[in-house]
């Protein structure tokens, strides 16, 4: 399980396709505190170390993961959000974050307000996939708090802190991003949905 608080940004060092299979081999400030099957939140992704070294580590991706997120997106050089696994007795900082991405969505408007960011995102209408205001969302691996929320859309403010400390200042209007809705807001919209 992950916070949403993201620890480092990552760099895509190579990518690998074998068969429906794809091997990214990253580096990050924590290469040398990496472990074999160790999870890790890529954007949001929660993936397998597979190999690791003082350098740079492996994960891989199955179709399923590449169908869903953003990864299809990535090419050598680009930058992730990257969050370990919590550890028991730690502060819980953000919210709860499974690292199961729901869906991809669209950032479709950026704002700059006094220093702050306001990110206006895109996504596909279910009944499990909601927000509120002042509720909380994950979005490229990053847990933040809902500003306004309409069917298929809401949008997020940034602290300058956050839009400088993680990939989120490299967006384009556009561009697609991994999101994780609430998990206790998703069950209550299937249990909502069953009862119709």
């Amino acid at each position: 399980m992950f916070t949403g608080i993201v620890e480092a940004t990552g760099r895509v060092e190579k990518i690998e396709q074998e068969g429906t299979n794809v091997h990214f081999t990253l580096s990050c400030p924590f290469n040398s505190e990496l472990k074999i099957d160790q999870s890790l939140a890529h954007d949001g992704v929660c993936l397998t170390v597979v190999e690791c070294s003082n350098e740079c580590y492996v994960v891989t991706a199955i179709d399923e993961t590449m169908q869903k997120t953003s990864l299809g997106d990535w090419s050598v050089g680009d930058n992730v959000n990257l969050e370990r696994c919590m550890k028991m007795g730690d502060r819980f900082d953000g919210h709860m974050v499974q690292g199961h991405v729901d869906t991809t969505g669209k950032l479709v408007d950026v704002k700059s307000q006094d220093g702050s960011h306001v990110l206006t995102i895109e996504h596909p209408v279910t009944n499990e996939w909601m927000t509120v205001p002042k509720g909380s969302v994950t979005v490229n691996g990053i847990s933040l708090t809902v500003v306004e929320s309409v069917d298929g859309k809401f949008s997020v403010a940034l602290i300058p802190y956050t839009w400088e400390e993680t990939t989120m200042h490299q967006l384009n209007i556009g561009d697609k991003v991994n999101l994780e809705f609430d998990v206790i807001g998703k069950y209550i919209g299937k249990m909502l949905a069953s009862w119709k």
